[in-house]
Parts: structure tokens; sequence; C-alpha cells
């Protein structure tokens, strides 16, 4: 236990990322003081929201430093510790993802039970992914059992989550946006009433799809999947905005949604949130999903890469939707 290996960002990507925008650097493993403990990563999360952070403009988070190791979720064993509260062999979750060794300290770690889960579930469907998926459909777009619920990108892994929370918490009809046939069986598979390839046409597929129009729009897209569920809305529609993939990568302005103004006539509500806003609802959250998990009703897929050298290829895989469900990184 004397090599640590770690990606840092070796410059800001301009467009569409790519492999030499990262670089995998060797280390020491470093030794805790006072206060801090020695975690071995297990598996780290890739996400949408990274790409935004390669970028040095103000934003909600501050954006990843060049030269220096990324960050993001992650989950491992404790191999070394100087905190008597958290031992030797515990399980935690924190912070510092993208590198095989992560030294912090204990207050920025959350002890968490591998006999209860998988440990990779506490990054998914019992972590932060999760957490947003429920929140943002219930407490922010506020469903009501019976509405009409569209989710896009809806085999990823909070898209996954929302359309069967939704349809566990009575939602009279879902409808996800997929970018694959397989993807759109997958949706099937899990319960979505109906769901469709976006390569297909957003506005006439979802029309299709949901022929009486939309109370609550989940949007991780954006662009015109956002323009589409805009025409498609329901008076007093809701749409809690998640995030915008189609424009994370753009380097001109994107076209859609041309057609802001129907929210005026339609008293729509555009609400954008972040997880971190909603802790509150943690303990209901918490209770629900581990109850569907037991009882066999909810189900998360995963998709898992090998090897912390892998992980931009993960990251550029995520962006490209090749994941189903959670893209994970295999430490």
């Amino acid at each position: 236990m004397t090599s640590n290996r770690e990606i840092h960002l070796a410059s800001r990507p301009v467009g569409w990322p790519t492999a030499d925008d990262f670089r995998l650097v060797e280390t020491d493993v470093p030794t805790p003081g006072p206060g801090q403990i020695l975690v071995r990563n297990q598996y780290m999360s890739v996400d949408p929201y990274m790409r935004g952070r390669m970028n040095d403009v103000k934003s909600y988070v501050a954006p990843f430093a060049l030269d220096a190791p990324l960050d993001g979720a992650a989950i491992g064993e404790v191999v070394a510790s100087e905190v008597a509260d958290i031992a030797v062999g515990a399980t935690v979750q924190h912070g510092l993802g993208w590198r095989e060794y992560a030294l912090l300290d204990a207050t920025a770690a959350r002890p968490v039970d591998p006999s209860i889960a998988p440990v990779s579930a506490y990054l998914s469907v019992l972590g932060m992914t999760g957490l947003t998926a429920y929140a943002g459909l219930l407490e922010v777009a506020a469903m009501k059992p019976g509405e009409t619920v569209f989710v896009s990108a809806a085999a990823g892994a909070v898209g996954s989550l929302v359309g069967q929370i939704a349809k566990l918490k009575g939602a009279g009809r879902v409808v996800g946006s997929a970018g694959s046939p397989a993807k759109v069986e997958r949706l099937r598979a899990l319960g979505f009433d109906a769901a469709f390839d976006y390569h297909d046409g957003v506005r006439e597929s979802l029309r299709a799809a949901a022929p009486d129009g939309v109370d609550v729009y989940f949007d991780n897209v954006g662009g015109d999947h956002l323009e589409a569920a805009i025409s498609a809305m329901n008076l007093h529609g809701r749409v809690a905005i998640c995030g915008m993939i189609a424009q994370y990568n753009a380097t001109e302005p994107s076209a859609a949604p041309r057609n802001l103004a129907l929210v005026i006539g339609k008293r729509l509500t555009l609400r954008g949130f972040l997880v971190n806003d909603h802790n509150d609802v943690r303990t209901a959250f918490v209770r629900d999903v581990a109850g569907w998990l037991r009882a066999g009703t909810l189900s998360y897929d995963e998709t898992i890469v090998d090897g912390i050298e892998n992980a931009p290829a993960a990251f550029l895989g995520l962006l490209r939707g090749d994941n189903l469900g959670k893209m994970l990184v295999r430490v």
C-alpha cells in the first residue's frame, strides 16, 4: 500500500471532452492525521453534472482545478483511521472519487451498512441518485395520484427511478424517452406505460404516447425535450428541471425551447432544483425506497466499468448514453 493512482483534469474541454483532457497520475498513498481516515475506494460515480465543473465558470459548485484530481461520490473501506468512532474495516460514502485512496476528515464520511444492500447501491438507488429522483418528482414537481408524468433520459440512473416511483405513488400514466430500442424495451419492462426512442422525433412521439397531455415533466435533457414537453403540458403543469445534458457540450446557445410563451397561458411552473436542498425528505426517501427494494417493486440498473484508469472512458461513455442506469467505476 504505497502507490495511489488518481485521475487529474489535464485541460478544459471545448465542446465534447476527449481522453486527452484527463491524465492518470501516480502518487504516494497519504497517511491520516488526527481526525482523519484513509479510504480504499471500491466504487466511484461519474455523473453528467461533472461536465459543467470542467469549465472555468461560476456555478453552484466550484469548477475542477487543472492538474489536480477530480472529485465526486465514492464508497470504500477504511484502511487507516485516526478517529475513535470510525474503525478500520468500516464502509463509508464520501466525495473524493477519481482516486484509489482517499484521505479525508472523518466528518466528511458517512458510514453505510453493506449488509442492507450491495455497497454500489449507496451511489445509486440509496444515494444521491435515488434522492434526486424522489425529491424532484414528489417535492419539486409535487406529483399527484392519477397524473401523467413524462421523463426524459428515462433509462438513465435518475430517470429510471423517477418513472418507477411515479407508478408506485399512483401516477395515472408514465412516459419515458430513451436513446435506443433496447433502452425503450427496458423502460417497458420497468413498468413505464409508454416509451419512445427520441431519435424518432420527440414532439410527435410524446403526443402519441400522452394523447391527453402531460401534468408533470421531469427534465434531464432540456433542448427539444423541454420544448416538446411545454407543448404537451396541461394547464397548471409542473416541470422539475434536474439537468440539461443536451446542452452540456454545446459551443453555441440552444435553439430550443422556442415556445416559452406557452408557459403564460398554460400557467406552468418550471423549477430547477439541486438535490442538496431536499435533505429534509431523506428519512421518508430511505423508508420508502428500502421498503420497495425489500418488496421487489423497485429495480435499478448499473453499468460498471473496471479500473481507475478507465474512469475517463466511463465518463465519456455516460455523455454518449452508453450506460443503462447508473454508470459506476469499480476502482
